[in-house]
């Protein structure tokens, strides 16, 4: 069973205060783009894993703690299925780069393992295991464009009209989501004289942007609290968005936790000449588009 689903971009991410269990709630759009996990499903005696891929995969791990062996096993125990399953990742979401590859891994594993054992789970229920996997599972399942309020796994589909063209430039070195969390929180307790913040909300202009298909206008709204965090550890993030923006990107923003950033570009073709820009600088550089669907069954053999 081979089942397709995308990475993630946060055009908009709303950060609220530390909660007592260590959590933050978020407010957040997500939008899924054109950078892909694979994941084939063959029956096997136990769960076992590979991981081949366009990207640098030496981190992913191969035992339980990868998010697809956990999806699997949780598939697996829902319908008293007695044997395991064969998963081969390919990889096509950068690695610990903010863009939820190892969600869509997960994701793509709960549809695949349903599937396989034709377990006929309904979509609820895969919501319901996807959100026990982490915040960005259940969004690789919807894909499209959403809203995610609590920790981003509560989705209302939201409009997009047309397509968004993104150019990523990428990092081998990845950074830690709870490092870059921890680190928004020290940043927050210095001493300031900013009001206290609320319940995180999603910025209208945002939808309204997205629901015109006006790349320009999302442009001027898109943000993401992490991104003083993840520019604060890594300091050469910020003089990338600015060569970025100095090339013609309508804006940069770092990708959720980072260190991917994401350049909004005017048009396909607009994106197509601010790659090879940055490409000829240095740089390792994805053309990706927006939105796509979620985690689907590619071929069944």
């Amino acid at each position: 069973m081979h089942v397709r689903a995308p990475g993630k971009l946060n055009v908009f991410f709303d950060v609220g205060d530390v909660q007592d269990d260590g959590y933050h709630d978020v407010a957040s759009v997500y939008q899924a783009v054109s950078a892909y996990e694979d994941v084939i499903a063959t029956p096997a005696d136990d769960f076992r894993v590979t991981v081949t891929g366009a990207v640098d995969v030496r981190d992913v791990p191969l035992d339980d703690r990868n998010l697809a062996v956990r999806a699997a096993r949780m598939v697996a125990r829902e319908l008293d299925q007695p044997g395991g399953v064969h998963l081969e990742l390919r990889k096509g979401v950068p690695v610990a780069g903010g863009m939820g590859g190892g969600s869509a891994d997960a994701a793509a594993a709960l549809v695949a393992c349903d599937a396989l054992w034709d377990g006929g789970l309904s979509s609820a229920r895969l919501h319901e295991f996807a959100a026990r996997l982490g915040a960005d599972v259940p969004f690789a399942l919807l894909g499209g464009t959403a809203v995610g309020t609590g920790r981003g796994d509560e989705l209302a589909p939201a409009l997009a009209r047309g397509r968004f063209d993104w150019v990523l430039v990428t990092n081998a070195e990845g950074l830690s989501t709870p490092t870059v969390y921890a680190e928004l929180d020290r940043l927050r307790a210095q001493p300031d004289i900013t009001p206290p913040r609320g319940t995180p909300a999603v910025d209208p202009a945002v939808l309204q942007a997205l629901r015109a298909g006006d790349p320009v206008a999302l442009a001027a709204a898109v943000r993401n609290d992490l991104q003083a965090a993840a520019c604060h550890l890594r300091p050469e993030l910020n003089t990338l968005i600015e060569t970025g923006v100095g090339y013609g990107a309508l804006a940069g923003l770092v990708s959720g936790s980072g260190p991917t950033v994401a350049f909004l570009a005017a048009s396909d073709a607009a994106a197509r000449d601010l790659r090879a820009d940055l490409v000829a600088a240095g740089h390792d550089v994805l053309h990706v588009h927006g939105p796509v669907a979620g985690a689907k069954v590619v071929s069944f053999t």
